[in-house]
């Protein structure tokens, strides 16, 4: 094994990363990754694949690439120029357009700039002329209502307005009884949730959330720490390196459990609906942490 495959192999490892995880994570192939940690790049497809799939590697975990790949310059292969050639030599050059197309490809902005102008007259003209015609109807149409429509009010029309008023008083009253009612639950006491830790070893502690009926999770980075987030059956929901002041916010409220695996601790904050969960295990002791949140729902 090289000295770059250990350096590798010992950042991975501290991860809690297997060769699985980490071909899940880069999408390059196992084989690959086990021959960039013992040094063997023969098997690799070609040169340039090593030094890319080593820079890939080294994000994964959290290594600086350009840093890892300068101190250990003398085991990476370097990359020849005439492998370039050989890559450019699959792409298709494009094809050059006829002068007589080019010419017509030239002057249709402007036909569609003259057929827009002409348009705009047509639509203008149109809504004017529609515009100018409408008043004289309209103005017949209102002397005729006026003529035939009496203003004065009957004495039964009293009488079945003052009915109409108060039937809708009726109407309206239990409507405010029941605002009356809202506004009473409004003001009663809402119970604040618990979060508390229940066990904690090693590099393992759980807590229990309860008196709540949400359940959102934020994990905020200060530095560049990997994180991996998991439900209560196992499912991967997240796993990555978080970028300094960057979050990964995941609604839980419909889980009973997750779980968090945190790479660099110490550059990592948890928030539960907002709350900030203390670590019960000092994150600058043990760097590497597995967090469970079980989670009740309230009632």
């Amino acid at each position: 094994m090289s000295e770059l495959g250990k350096r590798l192999k010992e950042a991975r490892e501290a991860k809690a990363l297997s060769l699985e995880d980490l071909q899940e994570l880069t999408k390059i192939q196992k084989r690959y990754l086990v021959g960039i940690e013992e040094g063997n790049y023969s098997m690799m497809p070609g040169k340039f694949y090593v030094r890319a799939f080593i820079k890939q590697y080294c994000e994964a975990v959290g290594l600086d690439s350009e840093e890892i790949l300068e101190q250990y310059k003398s085991e990476v292969p370097s990359v020849y120029s005439e492998e370039i050639p050989e890559q450019l030599s699959r792409v298709q050059s494009r094809k050059t357009i006829p002068a007589g197309d080019s010419k017509v490809v030239e002057m249709l902005p402007k036909i569609l700039a003259v057929v827009l102008v002409i348009g705009a007259a047509i639509l203008i003209y149109v809504l004017v002329s529609s515009y100018m015609s409408k008043p004289d109807s309209a103005d017949k149409k209102d002397d005729k209502q006026n003529e035939s429509v009496g203003y004065g009010k009957s004495e039964d029309f009293d009488k079945e307005e003052k009915d109409a008023s108060k039937k809708q008083s009726e109407e309206t009253q239990p409507a405010s009884d029941e605002k009356n009612e809202d506004d009473a639950k409004k003001d009663e006491p809402k119970k604040e949730q618990k979060l508390a830790v229940i066990t904690s070893s090693g590099k393992n502690s759980t807590y229990e959330l309860k008196d709540t009926d949400t359940f959102k999770l934020k994990v905020k980075s200060k530095g560049s720490p990997w994180v991996g987030i998991k439900n209560g059956e196992g499912k991967l929901l997240y796993q990555g390196t978080i970028d300094k002041d960057k979050s990964e916010e995941i609604d839980f409220s419909n889980e009973k459990e997750a779980v968090i695996n945190i790479g660099r601790a110490y550059e990592t904050e948890i928030f539960v609906n907002d709350e900030k969960l203390e670590y019960s295990i000092s994150p600058t002791e043990v760097n590497t942490q597995l967090v469970t949140i079980q989670f009740t729902k309230a009632e």
